[in-house]
């Protein structure tokens, strides 16, 4: 570090600031001995991770017709654990050393990170194949596959609609057999869309199950990773592997750990499900959506299990209130250039050379997201951080209520989207169609992010081809209740 401040430096901070130019002589000088007590940091030798050679090569348009990969490797974990053999995709937001990442936006093109995700770890040491990194949302901010920088990413059933987001490819590759399981990560809905309209199983799980060390994230109070697979036995399967504390993750509190697989094919028969009328009511739904999950829960009913609708009032605001925080995720992301401040998650600093350079490549960012930031400068403009304030007033309530209906069900079912796979938006397509496409898909997931409830999607019917996906919401750290019933109903529907 440059421990010395030019006037010019100085002056221009001094200004931004409001301190009167009376005073600079007599700060510089003690700002610069500030400087030098920062500097003393470099001197802690931190322990580099040592991972060998790692190969990776850019994918072809001729092995990637789906747009879903962003680049192909072949790293095989160690040992006949249990995922030997299985090969698997990870969102191209997880770490691998010596891979590049580019987190679905040019910006940060260039960044090769030295460690591994946390979660890579345990899939290696498991004996996992990572086949390669599968593309993402810019910035994972988006439930629609429009977004990325490298294009679009397409639905392996009809190619011309999209295949959600943000965990985009992670759904393609599964559903097109591409690669056996992936890694999905999930903000407001990013693991459980891209399952729903592409037809397989996505596990958001209870925040901070499975820790996110070595993972950009969008905010520390709602990012969570989880496995997105063809079956319910898999995903079960590999959440055995990634979840548990790893004494880095601040967002983990002791987190309760099951052996998830022994929960497939337990008797449903007297468990109790709640189909949360509020979530087939949403805006825009399609009722052949709601009519395909109603039929799906019928036959949860057929196997003992009591189904019945709930009213859960607090579902139709929940998401406004979880977007009311989005200046909390945005100056997260972009005023703090994803550095986690106050927190002592580690933030790779290679992350947040390259993530600094936004300013002055604003134009980079997809409409969407430049008009979220101009939303939160206007919020911050005119009231400061009050209405994140508001916000975790009211996260409180909203998830009270949740937990109230969850006292006298095992689980709550709704559609995962209002509808199946929408068409991607046309290359003319106008700012407000991209931004809905976007954002609306997040209706019924973006509440669970914030409430932290664990919820599953599991598909349960197609509609002129295309899956419909029912989630279901369980209480916290029982993640077991929902494979249980999810492999029930799997099994039924054949």
């Amino acid at each position: 570090m440059d421990t010395k401040i030019s006037e010019q430096e100085f002056a221009r901070a001094a200004t931004e600031l409001g301190i009167s130019s009376s005073d600079w002589d007599a700060y510089r000088p003690l700002v610069e001995a500030n400087m030098e007590v920062a500097a003393l940091v470099e001197s802690v030798a931190v322990p580099a991770q040592e991972y060998g050679e790692r190969a990776w090569r850019v994918p072809t348009p001729e092995d990637n017709p789906l747009g879903a990969w962003y680049l192909h490797t072949d790293i095989r974990g160690t040992g006949n654990g249990s995922l030997s053999g299985r090969t698997i995709a990870l969102k191209d937001t997880v770490l691998l050393a010596g891979v590049p990442v580019n987190g679905g936006t040019t910006i940060l093109d260039g960044y090769i990170p030295d460690r591994d995700a946390e979660i890579v770890t345990r899939l290696l040491q498991s004996g996992a194949r990572i086949t390669g990194k599968a593309v993402c949302e810019a910035y994972c901010f988006s439930g629609g596959s429009h977004t990325s920088a490298t294009g679009p990413v397409h639905n392996p059933h009809h190619p011309q609609h999209t295949s959600g987001g943000s965990s985009s490819g992670s759904a393609a590759l599964v559903a097109n057999g591409d690669v056996d399981m992936a890694i999905g990560c999930d903000q407001g809905g990013s693991i459980r869309v891209p399952a729903s309209y592409c037809g397989i199983v996505g596990m958001k799980p209870t925040y901070g199950l499975v820790p996110y060390t070595g993972i950009l994230g969008m905010n520390p109070n709602i990012d969570h990773t989880g496995p997105m697979t063809q079956n319910v036995a898999d995903n079960a399967l590999l959440l055995d592997v990634l979840a548990g504390a790893d004494g880095v993750d601040s967002r983990q509190h002791n987190p309760r750990v099951s052996r998830y697989s022994e929960a497939l094919g337990r008797d449903v028969s007297g468990l109790r499900v709640g189909l949360v009328t509020e979530g087939f009511s949403m805006g825009g739904d399609d009722p052949l959506v709601g009519s395909a999950v109603r039929e799906a829960a019928r036959s949860l009913a057929s196997l003992g299990a009591v189904v019945e609708e709930v009213s859960v009032p607090v579902h139709a605001i929940a998401g406004g209130v979880g977007f009311a925080g989005m200046q909390s995720m945005l100056t997260s992301m972009f005023q703090h250039d994803g550095c986690l401040l106050e927190r002592p998650d580690v933030v790779p600093r290679g992350y947040l050379a390259h993530q600094r350079q936004w300013r002055e490549r604003i134009d980079e960012l997809p409409d969407h997201l430049r008009i979220s930031l101009l939303s939160s400068q206007i919020l911050g403009n005119r009231y400061g951080y009050e209405y994140v304030s508001r916000a975790q007033e009211a996260l409180p309530v909203v998830r009270a209520g949740y937990d109230a209906a969850l006292s006298s069900y095992d689980a709550l079912v709704m559609p995962t989207t209002p509808t199946t796979a929408p068409l991607i938006p046309a290359a003319d397509a106008s700012v407000a169609e991209n931004m809905a496409a976007a954002l609306g898909p997040l209706v019924n997931t973006i509440a669970f992010n914030n409430t932290h409830h664990p919820a599953l999607s599991v598909p349960c019917g197609t509609i002129d081809g295309l899956p419909v996906g029912m989630m279901l919401v369980g209480r916290h750290w029982e993640e077991s209740t929902l494979y249980s019933l999810a492999h029930a109903l799997e099994q039924s529907l054949g």
